[in-house]
C-alpha cells in the first residue's frame, strides 16, 4: 500500500518548534559528550577518578528510575513530563561550575542523570502524543537527522571555544547548555498534543501499571528483538575503536573518519531514506527487520575484512564500505523501529510501555563494554560474529511478531480493504 501526498505531508500541531527544539538541544549534548570526563573534571575541579565514580554511580540510578518517567508520562502527559526534563537539564548545567565539592557535582549529577536517562522514554511518548500513522515516522526520522546533525555542530563550536578560551572554555559550555535546554524546552511549549491523547485512560494507567506491560507477550518479545539490535548501535562507539587498535593495528584516526562518515550520512540523507521507506507501504515490522539485515551484512563484513588483513589502503575502502551499509542499517531500522514500538503501546500506559521498550537500549549499552571486550580477547572476530548472530535473530523475531503485534502498530496506515475507494484526503494541519 502506498502512502497518500496527504499522509505523507501532514504537519503535525506545533512541528517545527518541536524540531527545532531537539536541534538546539542536540547542539548542547554536543558540546559535552564528546568530552564527558574531561568536561566535568574541568568544570568541578574534582579529580578524573571521582568525575568517572559519580558518573557511574549516578547513571545506574537514573537507569533504576526509567520506570518512574514512564509512569508520570501516564499521570501527567509526555509534554509536561518533557518540559520538567528540560528544565531539569538546564538547572543541572547552570550548577554544574558551582558544584566544586564532591557532594554538590554528585547531587547536580544525579538530578542530571535522571533527567537524561528519561528523555528518550518521554521524547518517544511526546511523538505518540502529537503524530498518527505515517507521521510518526516522519518524525522518527527528522528526530534522528536533527539529533545527529546538532551534535556534530555541538563538537565543533565546543572545539572552537576551547581553541580560544582554553580549558575554562568548558565553564562557558555548560551555561550554553543550560541555555540550550532552556530554549528547547521554551520550544516544546508550543506543542500540541493529538485531542485525548496522553490524557485518556489516566485513572485506569494509575490502576493497572506496569502489569499491562508484562503480560503483554508480543509486546516483550519486541523488546527482546530490540535489545539484540541494540548491541548492534553500541558497536561503532565501543567496538570499532578497540577492533581497528587491537585486531587491525590501523590508525586511530580511522576512528574519526568512520564516525564522520555515519553522523554526515545520518544528518543528510536520513530523512531521505525515512521517506522512501514509508512511500513503498512496507510494514515497519520488516523494514525494521530490513535494518537488522543490513547491520548484520556490516558485521559480517567485519569478519571478512578481519580475516583477510589487507593493506592499509584497502583497509580503509573496505572499512568506508562497511560503516555505509552499517549506516543504512540505522537509518532503515531507527524510524521504522521506534514508531513500531510507539504504536504498539496503548495509549493509556505508553509511558510505561515504552520505559520497558527503552531499557533495551540502556541495558545493552551498559552491557556492550564489557561483553565486547571478553570477546575481542578471545579473537578479535568473535563479537562481530556474536553481534551478526544477534541482528539476525531480531530480525527473525520482528517478522515472527508481526501478526501478533496491533495492525495500527504494524502499519503506518490501516492497510485498505480490497475494493475500497480511497479516503479523501486529510486536512494539513499548519505547523507552529
Amino acid at each position: 500500500m502506498r502512502k497518500t501526498a496527504a499522509s505523507e505531508g501532514a504537519k503535525v500541531a506545533g512541528e517545527r518548534s518541536l524540531l527545532l527544539g531537539i536541534g538546539i538541544s542536540s547542539v548542547g549534548i554536543g558540546m559535552y559528550v564528546p568530552f564527558s570526563l574531561v568536561f566535568f573534571h574541568h568544570v568541578t575541579g574534582l579529580s578524573l577518578t571521582l568525575v568517572g565514580l559519580v558518573m557511574t554511580v549516578t547513571g545506574l540510578a537514573a537507569l533504576a528510575f526509567m520506570p518512574l518517567a514512564g509512569t508520570a508520562v501516564d499521570r501527567f502527559g509526555a509534554k509536561r513530563a518533557n518540559l520538567v526534563l528540560y528544565g531539569l537539564r538546564a538547572l543541572g548545567f547552570a550548577l554544574y561550575p558551582f558544584a566544586s565539592s564532591l557532594t554538590a557535582f554528585a547531587a547536580v549529577a544525579l538530578v542530571t542523570a535522571l533527567a537524561d536517562r528519561s528523555f528518550s522514554v518521554v521524547q518517544q511518548s511526546l511523538i505518540g502524543e502529537v503524530a498518527r500513522g505515517a507521521a510518526r515516522d516522519r518524525l522518527q526520522a527528522s528526530t534522528r537527522a536533527l539529533q545527529n546533525a546538532g551534535m556534530g555542530a555541538g563538537a565543533l563550536l565546543v572545539s572552537g571555544v576551547l581553541a580560544l578560551w582554553g580549558t575554562g572554555g568548558f565553564t562557558y559550555t555548560a551555561w550554553g547548555n543550560s541555555v540550550a535546554f532552556a530554549l528547547a524546552g521554551l520550544l516544546v511549549s508550543r506543542v500540541r498534543a493529538v485531542p485525548g491523547a496522553g490524557t485518556a485512560g489516566a485513572a485506569e494507567a494509575g490502576a493497572v501499571g506496569y502489569r499491562t506491560v508484562l503480560r503483554d507477550r508480543p509486546f516483550l518479545g519486541l523488546t527482546a528483538a530490540n535489545f539484540l539490535t541494540a548491541l548492534g548501535y553500541s558497536a561503532l562507539s565501543v567496538l570499532f575503536p578497540l577492533y581497528l587498535s587491537t585486531w587491525l593495528t590501523a590508525p586511530d584516526s580511522l576512528t574519526g573518519a568512520a564516525f564522520t562518515v555515519n553522523t554526515v550520512l545520518c544528518a543528510g540523507i536520513g530523512v531521505l531514506i525515512a521517506g522512501r521507506v514509508r512511500r513503498s507501504g512496507a510494514r515497519r515490522t520488516r523494514s525494521a527487520a530490513l535494518g537488522a539485515l543490513l547491520f548484520a551484512a556490516a558485521f559480517v563484513g567485519q569478519i571478512v575484512l578481519g580475516t583477510l588483513r589487507p593493506g592499509q589502503s584497502a583497509t580503509l575502502v573496505a572499512l568506508l564500505v562497511i560503516v555505509v551499509v552499517y549506516t543504512l542499517g540505522e537509518l532503515v531500522h531507527s524510524p521504522s523501529g521506534g514508531a513500531l514500538s510507539v504504536s504498539a503501546a496503548p495509549e493509556a500506559v505508553r509511558g510505561r510501555y515504552l520505559a520497558t521498550y527503552q531499557l533495551s537500549y540502556s541495558l545493552a549499552g551498559a552491557l556492550a563494554p564489557s561483553l565486547f571486550t571478553a570477546l575481542l580477547a578471545v579473537d578479535g572476530r568473535l563479537p562481530w560474529a556474536v553481534l551478526a548472530v544477534a541482528a539476525l535473530g531480531a530480525a527473525l523475531a520482528l517478522l515472527r511478531l508481526e501478526r501478533h503485534l496491533p495492525a495500527e502498530a504494524v502499519h503506518a496506515e490501516p492497510p485498505a480493504a480490497p475494493g475500497t475507494p480511497a479516503a479523501a484526503p486529510a486536512p494539513v494541519t499548519a505547523a507552529a
